[in-house]
């Protein structure tokens, strides 16, 4: 057993992209923390994501004027914040027959346009897909469209990086160290919290459960009722060789109502998603059924000219969403938005517990904002609004992405001048400035696709990486390339590097 810890201000469970954005504001503002994660951090939803930092269009449908507000305004303070990370798309929406109707569909984009804070994102524009149907990869026939701004994110990198900022601001991190139990100790005098995790116990004055699917798991091991509204909601994603060579993504409309993306998604392939499905099983990892494979090809065939097939996909994944139930009838209709449930006890004056229902990965930094308030911790300044996160203080004035990132790749070359531009590119956008902090003319062996020994140094000792999954998967999506044997080599590196 580790000997007694000190008594934190708040532990939080849970290491995805809720609980990093708490753990991250919580330290910035001074008070001392502790996050737990019982795998790898963004191990769970936060890496399964459609990677959009968006207001969510579809919502709108749904009266969720509030949710798409404050998303809308998260677009461009996250863009600032983590240029490398985050960065501006345009999306396609064509208008087909038997869609909702253009008129419908523009003014739903004139009301995104306005609805939130919208600086440097162009505003929307009509689309002659007679001309543009061969660019965009889709069948000919239709004749209109429209095309609006949001931002795409690489969602694993932004917890890690959430998480990094918090151990820098005096937060302790630990990953694979699993909650197994808490209870409330009022022995001192002081009502506080006990945790076992790992092999240790910890305290704490309050508690944060922000741990997405298993947030009832937690709850049932401290004894705490789980709320009635809960709602497990799975979405599934596919990925394959890339349709078209535009930058653009499309967001196609679906004979039964719903909508589906097709991203461009890492250089050479596809992202195609997603689906919403009830998931009633807890299944670990979760993954896409036949028939949510099915559904995404055929929403893909309904519009590519190069049709897909199920060997074309490379690669297929599936995120547990925790919503908390509106009463929506079908799966796609439940709110996105979050709520916050506070157990102070019987007597309403014990050590709070705060269960985090809900939430999107747009919504995140608000989202720890209005937790920490709900524990009634005083907003403060709004550090998070300002604060770049690691790696991303190389576009102070303003958001010329195109600009700052090839300033950037040329410190990088400057600094590794062997490397090639694909391997410097790829650097740019996961590690931004911290990049020249391990780029040099000594990277050690290359391990396959560029990914060199002085990468996964610094992943081990900053990033908290220790599996290849951790590397493949979450800090890279090398996982696309790299062989079996590559990729076993990358574990026996690993492993070695462990012992």
């Amino acid at each position: 057993m580790e000997p007694a810890s000190p008594c934190y201000d708040i532990a939080v469970i849970g290491g995805g992209v809720n609980g990093a954005a708490i753990a991250r504001d919580a330290a910035g503002r001074g008070l001392s923390v502790i996050l737990f994660e019982r795998g790898d951090l963004a191990q769970g939803t936060s890496s399964a994501s459609t990677k959009l930092i968006h207001g969510g269009l579809r919502y709108l449908e749904h009266r969720e004027f509030g949710l798409v507000r404050e998303a809308l305004a998260e677009r461009e303070i996250l863009w600032r914040q983590a240029p490398h990370i985050v960065w501006p798309m345009r999306f396609v929406l064509p208008v087909l027959p038997g869609g909702r109707p253009a008129w419908m569909l523009r003014a739903g984009l004139w009301l995104y346009d306005h609805l939130g804070k919208r600086d440097a994102l162009p505003a929307t524009t009509t689309v002659d897909l007679r001309r543009e149907f061969a660019t965009l990869g889709l069948k000919p026939g239709l004749r209109r469209g429209f095309e609006y701004s949001d931002c795409w994110v690489d969602d694993a990198r932004l917890v890690v990086l959430l998480a990094r900022d918090a151990a820098d601001r005096g937060a302790e991190v630990r990953t694979r160290c699993e909650v197994t139990a808490l209870w409330r100790d009022a022995a001192s005098g002081e009502s506080l919290w006990k945790i076992e995790a790992g092999e240790g116990t910890f305290a704490a004055r309050m508690v944060v459960n922000a741990a997405g699917p298993q947030v009832g798991r937690v709850l049932d091991r401290a004894a705490l009722p789980r709320p009635a509204t809960l709602r497990r909601v799975r979405g599934s994603h596919i990925v394959v060789p890339k349709r078209h060579d535009d930058p653009r993504a499309l967001f196609l409309q679906q004979p039964d109502g719903r909508l589906c993306f097709a991203i461009p998604y890492q250089h050479d392939f596809t992202l195609i998603g997603t689906t919403d499905a009830e998931e009633h099983v807890d299944v670990d990892p979760p993954r896409p059924d036949a028939e949510e494979i099915d559904y995404l090809i055929a929403a893909a065939n309904r519009a590519f000219s190069h049709p897909v097939a199920r060997e074309d996909v490379v690669w297929s994944y599936a995120g547990v969403r925790l919503l908390a139930d509106d009463g929506s009838g079908r799966p796609e209709a439940a709110t996105r938005g979050y709520r916050f449930d506070l157990d102070r006890g019987a007597d309403g004056t014990g050590a709070p517990f705060l269960a985090v229902l809900g939430g999107k990965i747009t919504t995140h930094r608000m989202l720890a904002i209005h937790a920490l308030e709900s524990l009634g911790i005083a907003q403060g300044d709004g550090w998070t609004e300002r604060a770049p996160l690691p790696g991303g203080d190389f576009a102070p004035d303003g958001l010329d992405e195109a600009t700052n990132l090839e300033s950037l790749e040329q410190d990088i070359a400057g600094e590794a001048p062997q490397l090639p531009h694909g391997v410097v590119h790829r650097l740019a956008r996961a590690y931004g400035t911290v990049a020249l902090g391990f780029a040099s003319r000594a990277m050690g062996e290359d391990m396959g696709h560029g990914l060199y020994e002085a990468e996964l140094d610094h992943l081990v000792r900053r990033e908290w990486a220790v599996s290849a999954g951790d590397v493949l998967w979450r800090r890279s999506k090398l996982g696309l390339r790299l062989s079996r044997a590559q990729a076993a080599n990358l574990g026996e590196w690993l492993e070695a590097r462990r012992r």
